[in-house]
C-alpha cells in the first residue's frame, strides 16, 4: 500500500526530479504546503506572505523503498542548514522542511535530523512538523526539469 511523504528543500523543481529518479517512488508533485492561505497561486508563494513552502509530496512504494531512504535522499539535495534559503533562492516558501504523515516519520525524520546535525559544524535549520494540507502547483511547474531539461538544482546521489 502506498504511502505518502513531503519535503520542502528549496526550489520544488530540482526536488521533484530528484526524488522522481528514486525506485519505488510512484510519484512526485510539486506544490505547495505549510501556509494559511486557502489553495494558493505561484505568484502569492512568491511573496512570501502565504506562509507556505515550496514542497514535493512523494507517493511511495514501502516495500521498496522506505521512509529513511527517502530521508537519505531530502538530505543529499539541499544545504539544510540554510535557513530560509536555497542558493540563489531566497525567502520563507524556500525553507527547508520534512511534513511528517504519521508519529512514524516524525520519530524517523527527527532521528535522522539528529544523526545529520551530530556530523556537522553548522546547526540544522530544516524544520519538522506534521503535514497540512497540501496544494499541487500549477501543471506548468510539474516535471519542469523533466520537460525543459533544467531546474534549480537536480541532486546527485
Amino acid at each position: 500500500m502506498s504511502q505518502k511523504a513531503t519535503f520542502a528543500a528549496g526550489c520544488f523543481w530540482g526536488v521533484e526530479a530528484g526524488f522522481r529518479m528514486i525506485p519505488g517512488v510512484e510519484d512526485a508533485i510539486s506544490g505547495y504546503t505549510g501556509g494559511h492561505t486557502v489553495d494558493p497561486t505561484y505568484p502569492q508563494v512568491c511573496t512570501g506572505t502565504t506562509g507556505h513552502a515550496e514542497a514535493v509530496e512523494v507517493t511511495f512504494d514501502p516495500a521498496q523503498v522506505s521512509f529513511a531512504q527517502l530521508l537519505t535522499a531530502f538530505w543529499s539535495m539541499h544545504d539544510p542548514t540554510q535557513m530560509n534559503r536555497q542558493g540563489p533562492d531566497v525567502g520563507t516558501q524556500y525553507r527547508s522542511a520534512i511534513f511528517f504523515h504519521s508519529p512514524e516519520q516524525e520519530r524517523e525524520a527527527l532521528a535522522s535530523r539528529d544523526a545529520l546535525q551530530a556530523t556537522l559544524a553548522r546547526p540544522i535549520a530544516t524544520e519538522v512538523t506534521a503535514a497540512t494540507t497540501f496544494y499541487p502547483a500549477e501543471a506548468y511547474h510539474q516535471r519542469y526539469a523533466e520537460r525543459n531539461g533544467i531546474a534549480c538544482h537536480v541532486p546527485t546521489f
